[in-house]
């Protein structure tokens, strides 16, 4: 064989391998009823939750409480269902934490009650949002 056919070969291997690693840890996006589901289950894998951040009538996120030694906080979070859900992060909170439109944790249940996030996901409001602009006349 050629070098260049065993080198072709080589490259469409790693590829192979590559593609089969990444679709094991490919998930889907559950639902806190789902997510609890599985937990109680005995499913004990991380497990992908949408939402938002609880927000009071005034448009003011809710139910953020930092712990004393400001390296970790519980927040209420409303996945895609309208289920509210407290969710454990042992880290500081995230910059523009607040500001974010969409939250994705990823995690699991500890307790019947209390959903721990491993890794926090958010989507933060576009600077370049469209603004009607007026015409002017002359």
């Amino acid at each position: 064989m050629k070098r260049g056919h065993i080198l072709g070969l080589g490259i469409i291997a790693v590829a192979i391998v590559i593609i089969i690693t990444s679709i094991g840890d490919a998930s889907t996006y559950e639902s806190f009823s789902t997510a609890k589901a599985m937990a109680m289950n005995g499913k004990t894998e991380a497990i992908h939750v949408v939402g938002q951040l609880k927000k009071g009538q005034s448009g003011e996120v809710e139910g953020i409480e930092v712990g004393e030694d400001k390296t970790s906080f519980i927040f209420i979070m409303v996945d895609n269902d309208g289920k509210e859900q407290q969710v454990y992060y042992n880290e500081p909170v995230p910059a523009d934490f607040i500001r974010s439109e969409q939250v994705v944790v990823i995690g699991t249940y500890k307790t019947e009650e209390m959903f721990v996030a491993e890794k926090i996901l958010m989507k933060c409001p576009s600077k370049y949002q469209e603004t009607d602009v007026k015409p002017t006349t002359s």
